[in-house]
């Protein structure tokens, strides 16, 4: 299975909350070079945090690749989201791009690729992460490459 991590395109520096920012022009364009990395890959889901950044980012990949299922929203991609619960939630054989934030973007990738969050993998804006194993599980995914934009 691959499993690819996304984080959200620049994105303006205030708004109302937190989760309210949405992206920046040049964001928008970040999000438009990572998504071409995912071209011809076998995306079976894409799976984002409900905050209106990660949610335009999903969307601009979405768009650019013409994925046809719709984006799955979850609560637990948030930038404090705990790396035990996702991986609990990506139960799965399918390949999936997570569209989220940091810290857990950088945490998440470490988890799953060394089995504990001491070394976070750092993750600019619109960096894209490619991971593969036999199963989305603490330590047993290799990190294959890391694309910025």
């Amino acid at each position: 299975m691959k499993v690819w991590i996304l984080r959200h395109g620049e994105a303006q520096a205030h708004a109302r909350t937190d989760a309210e920012r949405n992206l920046t022009e040049h964001g928008r364009a970040e999000v438009l070079r990572s998504a071409t990395h995912l071209i011809g890959q076998p995306l079976g889901a894409i799976i984002a945090s409900p905050y209106v950044r990660a949610q335009q980012t999903a969307q601009l990949v979405r768009d650019a690749l013409g994925f046809e299922p719709e984006i799955c929203t979850v609560p637990w991609l948030t930038p404090d989201g705990d790396v035990q619960q996702v991986v609990k939630q990506l139960d799965t054989d399918d390949n999936v791009l997570l569209v989220s934030h940091q810290p857990l973007v950088g945490s998440l990738i470490s988890f799953l690729q060394h089995g504990h969050q001491r070394q976070p993998q750092p993750m600019y804006t619109a960096s894209l992460a490619q991971l593969e194993g036999d199963f989305p599980l603490a330590g047993l995914m290799s990190l294959v490459a890391v694309k910025n934009p």
